[in-house]
C-alpha cells in the first residue's frame, strides 16, 4: 500500500485528499507536527512526504528509507535540500498554480495603499491626539495612474500583477531572463534586457522571483538607488531576494518613500531585523511608509482549498499514475 505522510498542515478531515487519491492509499495526518518529531515507524513506511512550512534536510531524509516523492505544498522550495533529494533519487514537486490571485492582489493592494496614503492616515488618525482632519502632503502619496511600475519576474504572479497594474493605468516594465521572446507583446508591456534597466527611473517595483542562488540578494542598494526619488518597493516573493538594510537606508534618506513587505530574510522571525524593530516601535520616521505582513499574501479560504486539492493531484499524478507533474529539476551536490 502507498503511504503518504502529512506532518504539518492542519487538515481536520481527509475528504479532499481521499476523493483524489482513492481508498487504497494510506494517509498519515498530523496536526502541525515538525518533521523532526515524526515517529520513526511512520517515516519508515512513507512513500511521499508533504512539506508545508518546515525545512527538509539531508539528515531528515535518513529516516525515510522508502521515500520516493516530496511535494512542497507551496510555490517556493528553497527550504528543501534538493541536492540531498537528488542523491537519493527522490522526486521533488511544488504547487505553482495556487494563490496566484491572492499574492498578486496583495502586491497591488500594498502599492495602492501606500500611494493613496492609507497607512499614513491610519497611523495619524489613531494617534493621541489624532492629526487634524485634513489631507497630509507626503512624498509617498502620488497619483497611481502616472506611475511606472517595474516587475522583477514575469511568471504567473508577476504576469497577474502586470495585468492588474495596467488596469489602473500604470506603465509596466518587466525583467525576466527566462521568459520567451514576445511575452511582453502579448501583455502589452515593456521588457528590458537587464536588472539595472528595470530599476532605472521607476516609481515602484514589485518582486516576483523565487529564492535561488541566482536571486539571493539580487536587489540591493545599487539597484534601489536607480529608482525615481520617492519610489515604493513591494516584496511578496522571498525575503532573501531583497536587502533589507538597503531598504532601511533609502527609507531613512528619503529616496524610497515607502515599502510593502510580506516576506523577510529569516522566517519565522525570531530576532526581528532593525527595520522591523523600528516598525514595531512605531518610530516617527516610518509613519505611514511601511507595511509588514507575516508571509500571508497567499492565504485565503479558497487558496487553502486549492493547496489541498492541487497537492493531492500532484501526488496522484507522479506516484500513482506515473505522469510527471510540477517536477522540480534536481540540484546536484
Amino acid at each position: 500500500m502507498t503511504t503518504i505522510l502529512y506532518p504539518e498542515p492542519c487538515v481536520l478531515d481527509t475528504s479532499v485528499e481521499r476523493t483524489i487519491l482513492g481508498p487504497d492509499v494510506h494517509l498519515l495526518m498530523y496536526p502541525n507536527l515538525p518533521i523532526a518529531a515524526l515517529p520513526d515507524a511512520d517515516c519508515a513506511i512513507a512513500d511521499a512526504l508533504m512539506v508545508m512550512d518546515d525545512w527538509l534536510t539531508g539528515a531528515d531524509l535518513a529516516r525515510f528509507p522508502r521515500l520516493r516523492l516530496v511535494v512542497r505544498m507551496a510555490v517556493g522550495y528553497d527550504r528543501i535540500d534538493r541536492a540531498a533529494l537528488a542523491r537519493r533519487g527522490i522526486t521533488l514537486c511544488n504547487v505553482p498554480d495556487y494563490g496566484t490571485t491572492e499574492v498578486a492582489d496583495t502586491a497591488l493592494a500594498m502599492l495602492l495603499a501606500l500611494r493613496r496614503g492609507l497607512p499614513l492616515y491610519l497611523d495619524t488618525q489613531r494617534a493621541a491626539p489624532p492629526a487634524p482632519w485634513t489631507p497630509i502632503d507626503s512624498p509617498v502619496i502620488q497619483r497611481v495612474s502616472r506611475a511606472r511600475l517595474g516587475i522583477l519576474g514575469l511568471g504567473r504572479i508577476g504576469t497577474a500583477v502586470a495585468l492588474r497594474a495596467k488596469a489602473f493605468g500604470m506603465r509596466v516594465v518587466a525583467y525576466d531572463r527566462f521568459q520567451p521572446s514576445g511575452v511582453e507583446l502579448a501583455l502589452g508591456i515593456q521588457r528590458v534586457a537587464d536588472l539595472d534597466a528595470l530599476f532605472e527611473g521607476v516609481d515602484a517595483v514589485s518582486l516576483h522571483v523565487p529564492l535561488t542562488p541566482l536571486t539571493r540578494g539580487m536587489v540591493g542598494l545599487a539597484q534601489l538607488r536607480r529608482t525615481a526619488p520617492g519610489a515604493v518597493v513591494i516584496n511578496t516573493a522571498r525575503g532573501g531576494v531583497l536587502d533589507l538594510d538597503a531598504v532601511e537606508t533609502l527609507l531613512r534618506e528619503g529616496h524610497l518613500a515607502g515599502a510593502g513587505l510580506d516576506v523577510l530574510p529569516v522566517e519565522p522571525v525570531t530576532e526581528p531585523p532593525p527595520l522591523m524593530r523600528a516598525y514595531q516601535a512605531r518610530e516617527p520616521w516610518l509613519e505611514g511608509r511601511l507595511i509588514i505582513t507575516p508571509h500571508a499574501a497567499y492565504r485565503s479560504p479558497q487558496s487553502w482549498d486549492d493547496i489541498r486539492r492541487l497537492s493531492a493531484e500532484t501526488v496522484a499524478s507522479n506516484l500513482l499514475w506515473g505522469i510527471p507533474r510540477n517536477v522540480i529539476p534536481p540540484e546536484e551536490s
